[in-house]
């Protein structure tokens, strides 16, 4: 019996290793590094990006988790007043408005989970940063901050 379970477990491991049998792998092909500068310091993350009118749509709704180096970052491809929600929203975040500079503007902290009031930029931005819940805090962000990614117009 001891050898009938090798090939499946060989199988299982090398599906596995290729990413087709683990949603966290495929989840983690699709990361992209970010950049947070703030006062104290430059704290690094790896980012979803969501910039199909879709992927916004879904956002990090029906997640039960977020790693604290994880986030999801919004690009309307325009600066545009900015309006999110929490419904289908499992988890608390933090969400972080910037200019398409990448400098933050607005910052709604520890949002409520599943809650279908509409949380507002306050003026025209191009990205929405969503990291979970605290962040802010544990990391010091503050408006001014600047965000570094690849889709970031460099000043």
């Amino acid at each position: 019996m001891v050898f009938r379970r090798q090939p499946i477990l060989a199988l299982v491991a090398l599906l596995v290793l290729a990413g087709f049998a683990s949603p966290a792998a495929a989840e983690n092909e699709a990361l992209e590094p970010l950049a947070i500068e703030t006062a104290a310091g430059v704290h690094t993350l790896m980012v979803e990006v969501a910039d199909t009118a879709e992927e916004r749509g879904v956002g990090l709704m029906h997640r039960s988790e977020l790693a604290p180096d994880r986030g999801m970052l919004f690009d309307y491809g325009a600066t545009r007043q900015a309006t999110m929600w929490m419904k289908n929203t499992l988890i608390s975040l933090d969400m972080f408005f910037a200019e398409s500079d990448g400098r933050i503007v607005t910052i709604a902290e520890r949002t409520t989970p599943l809650s279908e009031k509409r949380i507002h930029s306050g003026q025209p931005v191009r990205f929405v940063l969503e990291m979970i819940g605290g962040s802010a805090e544990r990391l010091g962000i503050a408006p001014g901050d600047r965000l570094r990614h690849a889709l970031i117009e460099r000043p």
